[in-house]
C-alpha cells in the first residue's frame, strides 16, 4: 500500500501548489507552457532518483511580481535569474557561495525575504480589503490551531474566495494569453529593473535551493542527505529558462511533504505529473476565475512571519557575523535579496580591507 501513501503525499503538495499557481495567473503568467517545467523536472528526478521536486513557490512569485512591472519584465527576470542559476549549478558553486558568505548572512537574507512576503501580503489586504483580511484572519487562526501549512493555505484561500464570490460577487475573466492552450514567444527585455530582479531572484533561489531542498531531503530520513543541490539547481534553472520564453511561470524548489512518503522519489514525480495534468487540461484557469489574487495574502503572511522569519532571524543574529547578518536582513526587507547579500558581502570582506568594520 506504499503507492497510496505516496499518492496522498503528492495530492497534499498539489493542494499547496494550486493557490500559488492561481497567484501566478494573477501576475499574468501563461499556465499551459508551465506544464512542461513539471514534465521536465519529473523526467530528471526519475532519471537520477532525485527526491526534491519543483513546484510553484510563493516567494519567487511575490518577488518577481513586485520587481517586474509587466509580463515581459517578469519573464525576463525569470530568464535572467535562470541563466545565473544554471551557471552556478553547472560550476558547482552553490555550496561555495554559502561557505564564503557564511550561514549567518544567508539566513539574514532569507529572514529579510520573510518580511518582504509579510509586506506584500499586507499590501494585498489593503488593496482588496474583504478578500485579503479574511484570508489573513483565516490563515492565522488555522495555523495557530493546526500548525499545518497545507490546511492553512487551503482554508484561507477557499474561505476568502467564497467570501469574495458570495459577498462581492467576484468573478474575473483572465487575460487570453494566461488561459490559452498554446505557445506564444515572449521577447525578453533588458533594463535596470530586469537586471536587478534577475540577480535578486538568483539570490533568493540560492538560499531556497539549499534550505528547502535539504529540508525535503531530511524528511526522507536517509543519511547523508540525499539531495544533490547542483542537480536541483540545474533542473530548476533549465525548467524556468524554457517556460519563461513562452510567458510561463517559474517553478522552484519547495519544502515538499513528498520527502516523508515511503517512496519519496515516486511521490515527488506523482506530484509533478498531477500538476502537469491540471495545467494541460485547463482546470487551473477555471478555478482562477473565482479566486482573487488577494486570497493568497494569508498564506504569504504566515509563511513570511511565522515559518521563514523566526528560524532564519535566530540563525542570522547568532555568531560573530550577527551585526552584518542583521543589516543584510534589513536591506533585503526594504530593497531586495541581491542588495541584501551584496551589502553583507561588502561589510564582511571589503570594509575590513579598508581598515573599517561593523
Amino acid at each position: 500500500m506504499h503507492w497510496l501513501a505516496d499518492l496522498l503525499a503528492a495530492i497534499g503538495v498539489v493542494l499547496n501548489g494550486i493557490p500559488q499557481g492561481i497567484m501566478a495567473m494573477s501576475l499574468g503568467f501563461a499556465i499551459f507552457p508551465t506544464m512542461f517545467s513539471f514534465l521536465f523536472a519529473s523526467a530528471v528526478n526519475g532519471a537520477f532518483g532525485a527526491v526534491a521536486p519543483l513546484s510553484f513557490q510563493a516567494e519567487s512569485l511575490a518577488l518577481t511580481g513586485s520587481l517586474g512591472r509587466d509580463l515581459r519584465e517578469r519573464t525576463s527576470i525569470i530568464l535572467g535569474g535562470s541563466i545565473v542559476m544554471l551557471l552556478i549549478g553547472v560550476t558547482g558553486t552553490l555550496t561555495k557561495i554559502v561557505d564564503v558568505l557564511g550561514n549567518g548572512i544567508m539566513a539574514g537574507m532569507m529572514a529579510g525575504v520573510g518580511l518582504m512576503l509579510a509586506k506584500i501580503a499586507l499590501g494585498m489586504a489593503k488593496k482588496e480589503r474583504l478578500t485579503g483580511w479574511v484570508s489573513v484572519g483565516l490563515a492565522a487562526a488555522t495555523y495557530l490551531i493546526s500548525k499545518d501549512l497545507v490546511w492553512t493555505i487551503v482554508i484561507s484561500v477557499v474561505g476568502s474566495s467564497l467570501a469574495a464570490v458570495f459577498i462581492e460577487h467576484y468573478r474575473v475573466e483572465l487575460p487570453e494569453h494566461v488561459t490559452a492552450r498554446r505557445f506564444v514567444f515572449t521577447k525578453p527585455t533588458v533594463n535596470v529593473r530586469v537586471v536587478r530582479g534577475a540577480l535578486s531572484l538568483a539570490c533568493l533561489n540560492v538560499g531556497a535551493n539549499i534550505s528547502y531542498g535539504l529540508i525535503t531531503g531530511q524528511m526522507t530520513g536517509i543519511k547523508p542527505n540525499p539531495v544533490n543541490l547542483n542537480l536541483l539547481t540545474i533542473t530548476q534553472s533549465v525548467a524556468d529558462m524554457g517556460t519563461s520564453l513562452l510567458g510561463g511561470a517559474p517553478v522552484e524548489a519547495i519544502i515538499s511533504a513528498t520527502g516523508s512518503a515511503p517512496e519519496p522519489v515516486v511521490a515527488g514525480i506523482m506530484m509533478m505529473l498531477i500538476m502537469a495534468a491540471i495545467l494541460a487540461l485547463g482546470w487551473l484557469p477555471k478555478l482562477g476565475k473565482y479566486v482573487p489574487s488577494a486570497s493568497i495574502a494569508g498564506f504569504l503572511f504566515i509563511l513570511g512571519t511565522v515559518v521563514i522569519f523566526p528560524v532564519n532571524a535566530t540563525t542570522a543574529l547568532q555568531g560573530p557575523t550577527g551585526t552584518i547578518a542583521a543589516i543584510t536582513l534589513v536591506i533585503t526587507a526594504v530593497a531586495d535579496p541581491f542588495a541584501g547579500l551584496l551589502t553583507g558581502a561588502v561589510l564582511k570582506f571589503i570594509l575590513p580591507l579598508l581598515g573599517l568594520g561593523v
